[in-house]
Parts: C-alpha cells; sequence; structure tokens
C-alpha cells in the first residue's frame, strides 16, 4: 500500500503479518513444525524400534564380544564365572549348611548349576539396564533413535550370553543321567517369557537410573537380596516348612524363582511338578505381559527427557 504525504512524498506501509497474533503453538501447527526431541506416539515409536531393530541386535552382539576382550580367556569368562559361583554356593550351602537337604545330590547339583546360571540371566539384564541412559550419554546426546533400543539391546546381549551357558547347563543335567527328552522343549517358552520380563525390568530401570545415578551402586544389594529369596542354592518349601505357608507362597510366586523352577522342572527328571506353585505357567506369563508392556511403556513416557540436562 502506499499513500502521498503533505509535501508530496510517496509513503509506503507494509501490509501487517498473516501470523501476527499467532502464539507459538498456532505456528507450529500452521506450519508442521514439532518439537525437537519429542516422545512420538506409541504407535510411531514401536514402528521406529522395529526400523532400528539391526541396529539393536548389531549393538548388543559387539557388546557381547567386546565384554572380555581384555581377559586373555576371553569368551570362556561367559561360562566360567557363573560356574565358580556354583561352586562356590556348593561348597558353602551344599556341603556345610545342608542347604540342599530333601534333595539327592545328583539333583541338588543340577538344581544349582541351573538356579544360579538362569538368576544370573536376569541379574544380568537389571544391572545393565539401570547404566543403559546414564552410561551411554554421549551416544544418546550424540544420535537420535529411539532409546529403548539400548535397554532391549542390553537384554539382548545377555539372552546371548544365556544361550552360549545353556550347552553346560544341558552337559550338567545329562551329567547327572537326565537325558534329553520332551521336557526339554519346555526351556524355550520359559526363557522367552524371561527375556520379555528381563526386558521390562530393565527399561524400568533405565529410567530410574538416567534420572539417579547412584542406583547403580544399590542395586548390587538389591539383586543379592532377590537371589537369597528365589531359593537359587534352596528348594523354597524345604527350607521354609516351618514357617507360614504365605511366606513360601510369596517367595515362589515371585518371578526369578518361577523362571529357575520352570527350567527346572524341564531339565531335571526327579523335579517334578509338586516342586512348582499352583498356576505357575499362568504367573510365568503374567509377570512377563505385566512387567515387559509395562516396563515399555514407563521407559517410552520418559523418552523426550533422556539426555538432557
Amino acid at each position: 500500500m502506499s499513500d502521498t504525504t503533505h509535501d508530496g512524498a510517496l509513503a509506503t506501509s507494509t501490509p501487517p503479518s498473516p501470523d501476527a497474533g499467532l502464539s507459538a503453538g498456532e505456528l507450529a501447527a500452521k506450519y508442521g513444525l514439532s518439537v525437537s526431541g519429542a516422545r512420538p506416539g506409541l504407535g510411531q515409536y514401536i514402528r521406529e524400534l522395529w526400523g532400528r531393530r539391526h541396529f539393536i541386535l548389531a549393538f548388543s552382539s559387539a557388546k557381547l564380544v567386546a565384554q572380555y576382550s581384555q581377559a586373555k580367556l576371553g569368551q570362556i569368562w561367559q561360562v566360567a564365572t557363573p560356574l565358580l559361583n556354583a561352586l562356590v554356593y556348593y561348597l558353602i550351602f551344599g556341603l556345610i549348611l545342608d542347604a540342599g537337604r530333601g534333595m539327592e545330590k545328583g539333583v541338588y547339583i543340577p538344581f544349582l548349576v541351573m538356579g544360579i546360571f538362569v538368576f544370573t540371566f536376569t541379574q544380568s539384564s537389571v544391572m545393565a539396564g539401570v547404566r543403559a541412559i546414564s552410561g551411554n550419554l554421549g551416544l544418546v546426546r550424540a544420535l537420535h533413535f529411539p532409546r529403548a533400543s539400548l535397554p532391549i539391546s542390553f537384554s539382548l546381549q545377555q539372552l546371548q550370553q544365556l544361550l552360549y551357558s545353556m550347552i553346560v547347563v544341558f552337559a550338567v543335567a545329562i551329567a547327572f543321567g537326565n537325558y534329553p527328552s520332551a521336557s526339554w522343549l519346555l526351556v524355550v517358552p520359559v526363557l522367552f517369557l524371561q527375556f520379555v520380563f528381563n526386558t521390562g525390568l530393565a527399561m524400568v530401570m533405565a529410567r530410574m537410573g538416567a534420572k539417579t545415578p547412584d542406583l547403580a551402586q544399590l542395586m548390587p544389594f538389591i539383586m543379592r537380596t532377590w537371589m537369597y529369596a528365589s531359593g537359587v542354592m534352596f528348594s523354597i518349601t524345604v527350607m521354609l516348612e516351618d514357617k507360614p505357608q504365605w511366606i513360601a507362597d510369596v517367595l515362589q510366586w515371585n518371578p526369578a524363582a518361577i523362571y529357575m523352577d520352570l527350567v527346572r522342572f524341564a531339565l531335571i527328571d526327579d523335579y517334578g511338578s509338586s516342586n512348582l506353585p499352583p498356576h505357575v505357567w499362568a504367573f510365568a506369563v503374567g509377570w512377563a505381559v505385566l512387567v515387559g508392556l509395562g516396563g515399555f511403556v514407563y521407559f517410552w513416557k520418559a523418552e523426550e527427557r533422556y539426555g538432557r540436562g
């Protein structure tokens, strides 16, 4: 637009902007803008995770190889560490404290070895999950990717390590007279359910650890308490036979005990269903669904806050 002033000069005026008066939110909506690093919808987040599946698998495999790269025995420590733990626990709990009472030696040793290997799967996943975000801040701040990739990758790393270790578990079972049968196939769904449970729990701990890094210092004490309460070294029903029944029920229904006992039931011929709590498969599935899905949603809700500040 133009107007003539009193001295005959031609003056121009700028037309008002079409965006005048719009708030920042209205401007963003008008031009299709979004906040950098904003949390996507749950469906979109799952699709982004699926698109990073090759990264998740490669990252977990690389971490597994690098874990013992500085040790002379290398990957042998994946199996040697839980075996040495089993030996120590057998000397203390099996021989000195007679924690295997009610079971023959040929049952107790596989019972102990399987308990240690299976519980270590959960323990390692949780400990890795606590540091999944806080221990990888450089990666989180440098690249844009679904942050759940990290705890999932660490849980997958522990699953790969367990699968290598299962060779030893099978060898121990056979060495004490438990030969392959149809029941051994039950190990597959049990470990799958435990992996889902572990992943959900790792994501819960990853979010908590991202906010409170000191949690990593506390977790070894919590995990040790959980181990003693899960019947890794002893039969819960035998050790608590003189205690109120509800105590044994609570300990048997905790997820670590459930997954251990199902593996023992699958691989040890003389470890029958009488050693399992009622509705054990329902609890195994329930824990996996509850913690797996719940942990995923809990982690996703804080997606935009990881690596900030």
